[in-house]
């Protein structure tokens, strides 16, 4: 087992000051949950990536479906950014984050340490999107193409510069538009760039809309993961009976929307996300195709069980935000993820 206690060193001195008006925001808790209820369950609190959407249907059905409360847990759900999230995380502000893997390790690198307690999607969730009258069949065929990302510092940044180089290109050879993600999509469908590198998600969303689309998953070329559950490394140290309860609960969750998608679905937009009404019948398509298949289950997880990590495809991906800039040096992955199994 691994020493635990050699990882508990918190950087909450270093990022108080930073992450003191994130966690004043509108979407985020503002502290971490705390005490206990009448009934015995303990108060955390867990910061989601984004805003309410049926894809985390897990959750809410951990919630809904009482197996927070059968684990001792009363968990209450606020929203933020990823790098928002690892900050309040690494705090002490909330108990638990569950942001983009990719933005956990550009954090660690960086100096705010968490501690990855749940490997939730096994895989990354980044794609290269082109409509098919762009002629991007491939690769090689993105060479003086205006190719959109959200941010130069972002992961999907990353992805297009690990996609070019396996086709021995680089960077210089497109012309990259860097667009926020509430109009990236749109600048695709509207033919102002070429293609974009975005979540995979939305090509199902393209496709429903009409779009003729196809994509290139960028896992293939850079191993990386989306959604993981985060906590500090006090929390693993201190209170590890909590983590283990959480993860159980939420590995119940994920089970329950596998064997039940339409339900998890239905419920998650009528109690969480009314926006997406009417979409019921496509999320739940894409939860059993994507989701099932890919994200939440792996070789690894049929060995070991849901959220457990690949150890070696983790150091993959810190190592490959070291060679491409993200971060200044590369760490050890038995650092920044611990397995279910090494809790106390």
């Amino acid at each position: 087992m691994k020493n635990i206690k050699r990882r508990g060193a918190v950087a909450g001195v270093l990022v108080l000051a930073a992450t003191a008006a994130a966690a004043c925001s509108p979407g985020s808790s503002g502290g971490s949950s705390s005490g206990s209820n009448a009934d015995g369950t303990k108060k955390v609190t867990i910061q989601i990536d984004g805003a309410a959407v049926p894809y985390y249907a897990p959750l809410y059905a951990a919630k809904e479906q009482g197996y927070f409360k059968k684990n001792g847990l009363d968990v209450n759900f606020t929203y933020a950014q990823g790098s928002d999230i690892v900050k309040n995380v690494a705090a002490g502000n909330v108990n638990f984050g569950f942001p983009n893997g990719d933005s956990v390790i550009t954090a660690y690198g960086k100096g705010i340490k968490t501690n990855v307690v749940h490997t939730t999607y096994q895989q990354g969730i980044g794609a290269l999107l082109s409509q098919t009258s762009s002629g991007i069949g491939s690769v090689e065929d993105l060479k003086g193409k205006t190719v959109a990302v959200t941010d130069l510092g972002s992961p999907n940044y990353i992805q297009l510069q690990a996609m070019l180089k396996s086709a021995g290109m680089d960077i210089s050879d497109v012309k990259v538009k860097p667009l926020g993600s509430g109009v990236i999509v749109d600048a695709l469908k509207n033919g102002q760039v070429d293609a974009i590198v975005f979540s995979r998600l939305r090509y199902y969303a393209l496709k429903s809309a009409g779009v003729d689309v196809q994509q290139i998953l960028s896992d293939k070329y850079l191993p990386s993961f989306g959604n993981v559950v985060i906590t500090s490394p006090k929390t693993v140290e201190k209170d590890p009976d909590t983590v283990k309860a959480f993860n159980k609960a939420f590995g119940e969750g994920i089970d329950y929307t596998i064997k039940n998608p339409r339900a998890a679905v239905d419920m998650s937009v009528k109690k969480y996300a009314p926006t997406f009404k009417g979409q019921e019948a496509d999320i739940t398509t894409i939860i059993e195709d994507v989701f099932t298949k890919n994200l939440w289950q792996s070789a690894t997880t049929e060995e070991k069980g849901l959220g457990y990590p690949d150890t070696a495809r983790w150091q993959k991906a810190i190592d490959a935000q070291q060679s491409y800039g993200l971060i200044d040096s590369s760490f050890k992955a038995d650092d920044l993820v611990v397995a279910p199994d090494e809790l106390g």
